[in-house]
This record gives C-alpha cells, structure tokens and sequence, in this order.
C-alpha cells in the first residue's frame, strides 16, 4: 500500500510539473504575441500622428474634400487595428491567462494540503490476513532499496543476520541455522535426542537451548563459533523456553518442579543459585525477557484460559503473583509465545483460536493493553527481526514448514519467506552474522540417527496378494498388513520406553475380515469403507480417557479444531506412576476434554456441546501419542460432524497408515476385486456389538519395570 502511495505521489509530481512547464511557455509566447501588438499598435499611432501633422500643411479646397480625406485616414487606422487585434489571437490570450491561473492555483493546494502530512500503512486490521506471496525458496529475498523523497528520515529494512531453529526428524528435534542471503541452512546439532527452543544471545555470539541429550530435560549453552555446549541447570524435572536478559547474564525459563510449571531465572556463569519467579498453582510458562531488563512476559492458565501476563522484577515475593498484569484478554484465543519488540514498546505473540482453529500472529501495545491487538498474518512461534520492522512466524504445511517475515507498521519487510522442508519450530532472529568458520566447514547435514522402521518395499505383481502379520500372538485376529506391520512393532517399542507402559501390548482393535463368521462391521453411523479391513488400522482402548476415584486418567485428550471446522484430538499417555520423575515425558500445558461431563444431568450446556474443559491441567509427565505415532507413519483421524450426539464418532482411539493410497488401492492389495465389491454391495449388515466410552474404566495399562524398557 505503501509503495503504490508513492508511485501515485510520483507520478502526480510529474504531471503538475509538465503541466507547469507548459503554461509557462504558453505564457511567454503570449507575452510575445503582446509584444508584437503593442509595437504595432505604438507604429499605427506614430504614422497617424505624422499624417496629422502633415494634414495641417494641406490646403483643401473644399469642406467636403477635407470631410472625404479624414474618411479614408479613418477607415486605413481601423482596418490597421482589425489586424492587429484578430479576435482569434485575443481568444487564445485570454484562455492561456485562465490556465496559468488554475495551474498557480492546483500547486498551491497540492503544497498547502501536502505539508507536514504523514503517510501510513498499518498493519491489516483484526480479522483480515495480508495476502502472502508463495516463494519456493530456501534463502531470504532482499527488498529493493527506492530512494523515496520524505521529511522525515526512514530506517532502511533489516534483511541480514542469521535464524535459527529446531527441526523435528527420524523422531527427534536438532538445532539449525540459516544465514540471510544464505543458500541452504546449515544443522547445528545431530544426535539422537532432543534439542529445543534456542535462544539468541544479544551477542549472537551464543544459544540456550534446552536438551534431552544426559536423560532429563536441560539448560544448555552453545557456542556458535566452536560448537561447544556447557550445561546451565543439574535438577531433575522439566525445562524449556529459555529467553536471555540483556545484559546476557540470567536466562528465565520455564520449570515444573513439584508438580507445578512455573517461571525461573539461572545466572549464565552458574555463580547464583536458580530463582523461581512465579508461583500461581496454575502452569505458567514460554518467558519473554524485556529489553528494559525489569519486565518478563509469559504465558498462564491462571484465569481458566491461557493468556499473555508481565511480571516485574521490582514486584516479587507475592505467592499468587498479584502483581502480574495481565496483557490479553480473548477468552476465546489460546495465547502462547510472547516475544518483546527490540524497543520493548510492543509485545508478539501467537493465538488459536478455539471456535476456528485459526492460528495467528497478533501484536500489541505494553503501554495499551486494552487497545485490540493487531493481527500481522498467519503462523506461530513469533519472532521480531532485529529492527523491529517485521515479524517471523513459522506457518505449517503437512509435514514442512516456511519462515514468513511480515511488515509490522508502515515499513519492513513483507512476504519474506524461508521455505524448510522439516517441521520446525521457535525461530529466532539475531542481527549477527554467520562465523566464517562454521560457513567454510559446517557440521554434517544427514541425520545420524537411522529409520525409525523398515518400510515394506516389495511391488505387488497382479494376482499375487499381500499378507497379513500376526501382531499379538496371544489374540485372535491380532493382524495386519505386513506393509505396515514393522513400523507398529517399533512404535509399540518406542511408547514402552518413553512412558514404561506397554500401551499398545493388549485390548487393541486391529484388522477386520470382511467375511466369514468372524466378519467385523463398523460402529454405528460409521463407512464400510474403513481402513481396519485393509489392515491399517487400530484402535486403542477408548475407555481410557476416564479416571477411577484414586488414580488419574491413563489418557488425557484435547481438542483441536481447524479452519475447516473439522475437530481432532491430541492423545497424551501419562507416564507410568513409578517414573513420573522428569525423565520420561513432559506436563501438559492445555486444558484437557472431559468427556465424562457430555452425559451429566447438572450441566446441559455440557451436553449439548460434547463435553467440556476440565477446570485444571492434569499434574504429572504425559507423552503426545499422536505426535510419537506421526513419526512411525500412523496419523489420527477426524472426528464425523456429529460428535457431540453420537459417541462413536469421537474416534480419538483409531490411528491409520495410508501412505498415500485411496482405501480401494489398500483393499486390492489384500483382496481381489470381486471380493471387496461383494462386501461393500452385500446386503445390509447388522453392527458389531462394540463398547461405547463409558465412565468406567475396563483396563489401566500394565506398567514395564525401568530395567526392562525397550527391551
């Protein structure tokens, strides 16, 4: 919008000047033309003058020859002025005075009403999304420096410095960089454990970062120029999310410790003990460092919903934190990520919001917290660039992500994008270059860490079909395709060491036949065309969700819902009672579903939404099994439109493998045609009798001993 403005002001300027130009020299052309008939005019005058002086040496003889000269002398001065003074040429004169006049006239309003004016171009308003330019590329696009005529000085655009992140491969999270202008990104770390959230020093000489590399969740430090790490906190429990305070001495980070998630600051050179800062019974977490070095931003549930807060560090000490002021207020927005502006005037952060699935990018105002943020564009994960004029947000495709730099205000950089083919997360922006060292002799780019499963690769020929793999071989119809079967097996071995339970060991649904006396028909209201009978498939046991008077549920759901109005569910497994220690898991941040409550009498609304919130975030160390379960291949499913009325559609239990063939191309390659068009045109089936979710807990998984985990 901007630079159209300008490209409008320009080409107005252009006009008015050739404009200007013209009636200029229409005027001195007229000015001639005057010229010339006031010599004319000054000629006729002198000859007649002339003739009259010698007229009076004239004798006539008569009054009526005197009467017929002065006739003639008359008639020869006025055909003289008739010349001179052509009414075409008097015409144009005066129409050349009218535009000159009207041209004075436009310059003056154009400079009365342009001065000291201020040309703006904010940030699109709340609800409209900035229209994104698709860019296939890995390195950043620089914008074209135009030299525009201003009273006021304009910072150029910061394209340059270097990004870094952790991207998620072969099941685990490993750090990489990316120098602007720089043509592929270069990886950092490559082990198989996790490295999350880095964080710029103000230097960009170092990075925090946090890892599951020593088998707990820590504080560590890299150096960019070396490689080399040194190791901030020794205490059991979880951490993450750490942020640097200007001076580069402290770091806050989140920290759940007895149960709770809450903030803490840790001295860079291990000289002072670690210090919480927050104390709310609620999770707070994702701290922010101000530049003013007083203020920490941060994420808390402590009102029911999860919103933005400021503490300052002159106001400690209070154990509810009354004293933090609370920064957003969309009940209806899940916040998260707070990051401060360079000028510590404005604050970013991300939202979903919980009736769309929208997930956005907003700013606002520290000074102004009840002015409505500003939506800047689509993504999450903020992250200011080192001016302050744009904003990077990592934005999602199916398994990739791209880096979008948004224009925040009137100038910066718009549509920038980093196009990452792993899914990536906490980007990070500091002004400082790349070190020449790391740039001539980088790390190795491929993955140490081998498959996570042997994918079937044998090309079925016509006729022959595949078999199924016997999966428990204490269970009758324990199968499936052996296309799919080794990549459950290591996800059945992955989820026994990660939360020492064999969750996957029993009580599964797997492969269906689709004839015979055992023949499996689907729940009610549910599609014949259901990737169980292709060997696909399985399900988990559903009543798990629920817990017994004593115990916590084994497994805690939470609703997530898209743009498309389709609502999925996010499976978390708690970790076994015997290891809930730190080293296994991590607290969950999110109000999970109850769906215990969608059949309470006391709450109608309750009923007829589904469901509800629980009031408080389960205690304890939970595992994503929809996330554990994408890395082997098997992806959740949609719950149908109707799930607030009928219960088997939640299906929060059933996870497929597809790998990207339609359901009658699984079929084909497990039976022959006739077959599969013979069931799915057979006659009306009756439904398998199938347990619907119920407040009664059937089964709790059987819990490994540590020395037996992943064995």
């Amino acid at each position: 919008m901007l630079s159209r403005t300008f490209r409008l002001t320009d080409k107005l300027t252009n006009a008015l000047l050739r404009l200007v130009a013209w009636g200029l020299a229409a005027a001195v052309e007229q000015l001639y033309d005057w010229r010339l008939a006031i010599n004319g005019l000054l000629l006729a005058l002198t000859t007649m003058l002339t003739r009259t002086a010698r007229t009076g040496q004239t004798v006539y003889r008569s009054t009526d020859q005197r009467q017929q000269a002065l006739m003639a002398r008359q008639a020869a001065f006025e055909e003289r002025l008739a010349v001179t003074e052509d009414p075409l040429r008097t015409q144009n004169r005066a129409l050349s005075l009218f535009t000159v006049v009207l041209l004075s006239a436009l310059i003056l309003f154009v400079l009365v009403f342009t001065s000291g004016a201020t040309l703006s171009s904010g940030a699109p308003p709340p609800g409209r999304l900035p229209t994104l330019i698709p860019t296939i590329t890995q390195t950043v696009i620089a914008a074209l420096a135009t030299n525009i005529p201003t009273s006021a000085p304009i910072a150029a655009p910061v394209v340059s410095g270097s990004i870094i992140y952790s991207a998620h491969q072969r099941g685990y999270d490993n750090l990489w960089v990316v120098g602007i202008g720089q043509s592929a990104p270069i990886r950092l770390t490559n082990g198989a454990y996790d490295d999350r959230d880095p964080a710029w020093s103000h230097d960009g000489t170092q990075v925090a970062f946090v890892t599951h590399r020593d088998g707990n969740w820590e504080l560590y430090v890299l150096s960019i120029a070396s490689g080399a790490t040194r190791r901030l906190t020794y205490t059991l429990g979880y951490k993450a999310h750490p942020s640097w305070s200007p001076d580069d001495k402290f770091i806050a980070y989140e920290f759940y410790d007895k149960n709770n998630l809450d903030i803490w600051i840790a001295s860079v050179d291990g000289s002072q003990e670690p210090r919480q800062l927050t104390q709310n019974a609620a999770p707070d977490f994702a701290p922010s460092w101000s530049p003013g070095g007083r203020d920490i931003a941060y994420v808390s549930l402590r009102e029911g919903s999860q919103q933005i807060y400021v503490l300052n560090l002159d106001h400690l000490g209070n154990p509810q934190d009354s004293t933090a002021q609370r920064l957003t207020n969309a009940p209806n927005v899940e916040c998260d990520s707070p990051v401060w502006s360079p000028d510590g005037k404005q604050i970013a952060y991300s939202g979903r919001d919980t009736s769309t699935g929208l997930q956005l990018v907003y700013v606002t105002g520290y000074a102004t917290p009840s002015a409505a943020p500003t939506v800047v564009g689509p993504g999450r994960d903020p992250a200011w660039s080192p001016t302050g004029q744009s904003l990077l947000s990592a934005v999602d495709g199916a398994s990739t992500t791209t880096l979008i730099a948004s224009q925040v205000g009137p100038y910066g950089v718009a549509a920038t994008t980093i196009a990452l083919d792993l899914r990536t997360g906490r980007p990070d922006w500091t002004p400082a270059a790349l070190p020449p060292a790391l740039l001539q002799n980088p790390p190795p780019r491929d993955p140490v860490v081998p498959p996570l499963f042997d994918p079937f690769s044998d090309t079925p020929t016509p006729g022959n079909y595949d078999k199924l793999a016997v999966i428990l071989p204490d269970t009758p119809d324990a199968l499936l395709s052996q296309r799919v079967a080794d990549s459950f097996l290591k996800l059945r071995q992955a989820v026994r060491a990660s939360t020492g339970l064999d969750f996957l060991g029993s009580q599964l649904s797997l492969w269906w036949a689709i004839q015979g006396t055992n023949r499996h028909l689907p729940d009610p209201g549910q599609s014949l065309r259901n990737w169980h009978y292709a060997g696909r498939a399985f399900d988990f046991e559903r009543n798990l969700v629920y817990s017994s008077s004593d115990q916590p549920s084994p497994v805690e759901i939470v609703r997530e819902d898209n743009a498309d109005g389709q609502t999925y569910w996010r499976v978390y497994i708690r970790v076994a009672e015997s290891l809930q220690t730190g080293a296994l898991g991590e607290p969950l941040k999110a109000l999970p579903w109850d769906l215990a409550s969608r059949s309470s009498a006391q709450d109608p609304q309750a009923y007829q939404d589904g469901g509800r919130l629980k009031p408080t975030v389960p205690s304890g160390y939970y595992v994503d099994f929809t996330a554990l379960a994408a890395d082997y291949g098997w992806t959740r499913l949609p719950a149908d439109r109707q799930w607030r009325a009928l219960a088997t559609g939640l299906r929060y239990w059933e996870f497929d493998q597809r790998d990207n063939l339609s359901w009658d191309q699984a079929m084909q390659q497990l039976y022959p045609p006739d077959q599969v068009a013979a069931f799915l045109n057979g006659p009306t089936p009756v439904p398998t009798p199938r347990g619907l979710p119920t407040s009664a807990v059937t089964r709790t998984p059987t819990p490994i001993p540590p020395d037996q985990i992943g064995k």
